[in-house]
């Protein structure tokens, strides 16, 4: 992560954007101290794929696990 002062931000904007959109972040400082931090923005995902997985769960046991086993037992 690069930490600038809030000076060299203001006088430099364009270069410092154009390292943000490149993916990296960027710490802005005043006085020493950070104020803010200029991050890339993560690109739009369908929303199946923002969804956390939970696995099925039958009487303590995954149904994944359940599948398996019968067909362990089958063989």
């Amino acid at each position: 992560m690069r930490q600038v002062s809030f000076t060299e931000v203001r006088n430099h904007a364009k270069a410092y954007f154009d390292q943000v959109q490149a993916g990296e972040t960027v710490r802005v400082l005043r006085n020493g101290k950070p104020i803010a931090d200029i991050v890339p923005i993560q690109p739009d995902l369908p929303s199946w794929k923002r969804r956390q997985v939970q696995p099925l769960v039958l009487d303590g046991v995954t149904l994944s696990r359940l599948i398996i086993e019968e067909r362990d037992s089958s063989v």
